[in-house]
């Protein structure tokens, strides 16, 4: 079976892609020409040049391909120009789902965000909680909200597309770093004096790649499936990262609306005065104020997923961060 896959070079995308090729899938990998392609240099495939936002070169592209795997994204929580990133989540996507269509593809399997579902901060977020555009925080989860339902409306008009949405993946071969990643690697080089009191659901990206093919052999079609792991506090990930690094974990712990003085700081020194990305965000700061805890029963129901604990991949994500000099 010959898969079209973007976003090969990132994080999840090359996990995914080297699930694939695990399983004997034949690859046909999409890269921009500015790509770091360290991610896939060790996989036998077949690399396409070009742009998420071109239909024409995307049919051409996936002639011949019987399954698309859409995993590239902008994933960033701050942004100095939001168009941008709405040009290549949103656009992307809808030229990706046009351009399957035309060039006679079977499936077409769109990774989301965990980010675009409907938390309360009490319960585990599922698959029909309510969610609208008004909840959404932060350029990244409108993008994908608005993303999302492109590729929903698509499914309502009888394309076989179906929607993963992985929670926090952890794991190797986070080369940007995503912003979780960046807890890590900023853990380790010990700039976390301290910790607010949120939390995650954090997903070994082994076991996310491994949702990605079982959603194309078994995912209803036009169905979100939640691909998670364990929800924990911050503070519960940093002991963990502790006690895997001999590094100390944080003790203090600091209101809401002291790390939202820090995140209007750093994003007024860094963002506005420097142009670089900050390290916290006034985006990021208000999502903490809710626990984003999520089940995944849908996918272990409906596709066999499997939720594995987190231990192994944040061992696997220190290790990786240290060898290639990150920390």
């Amino acid at each position: 079976m010959l898969v079209f896959v973007t976003g090969s070079t990132g994080f999840v995308g090359s996990h995914v892609a080297r699930e694939l090729a695990a399983q004997g899938a034949e690859l046909r990998l999409l890269v921009r020409p500015t790509s770091n392609t360290r991610n896939i240099d060790s996989l036998k495939a077949d690399r396409v040049t070009g742009d998420l936002r071109d239909p024409e070169s995307l049919k051409k592209a996936m002639s011949g391909c019987e399954c698309v795997f859409h995993v590239a994204a902008d994933y960033r929580l701050w942004t100095p120009d939001p168009k941008e990133m709405y040009k290549t989540n949103v656009e992307g996507t809808r030229a990706i789902i046009q351009s399957a269509q035309e060039a006679g593809v079977r499936r077409v399997v769109y990774c989301s965000s965990v980010a675009t579902m409907g938390f309360d901060g009490t319960h585990p977020v599922t698959e029909d909680a309510p969610v609208a555009l008004a909840d959404m925080i932060s350029h990244y989860k409108i993008s994908k909200f608005m993303a999302e339902q492109v590729v929903l409306d698509a499914a309502r008009k009888g394309a076989n597309v179906v929607i993963v949405n992985p929670t926090t993946p952890i794991g190797e071969q986070d080369i940007k770093p995503t912003p979780t990643g960046r807890i890590i690697v900023d853990f380790l080089k010990g700039n976390f004096p301290a910790y607010v009191d949120t939390g995650l659901n954090i997903a070994d990206v082994h076991a996310v790649a491994k949702g990605h093919v079982l959603a194309m052999e078994k995912a209803k079609p036009g169905e979100r499936y939640i691909l998670g792991g364990e929800d924990l506090t911050l503070k519960q990930l940093l002991d963990k990262l502790s006690a895997i690094s001999g590094i100390p974990a944080p003790t203090m712990e600091v209101p809401h609306f002291v790390a939202m003085g820090f995140a209007i700081f750093d994003e007024l020194i860094t963002g506005k005065l420097l142009g670089k990305e900050p390290r916290a965000t006034m985006d990021a700061v208000r999502m903490g104020r809710k626990k984003m805890y999520a089940s995944s029963a849908k996918a272990q129901r409906e596709l066999g997923y499997e939720v594995v604990p987190v231990e192994g991949a944040l061992r696997r994500a220190v290790e990786w961060f240290k060898a290639n000099q990150y920390a």
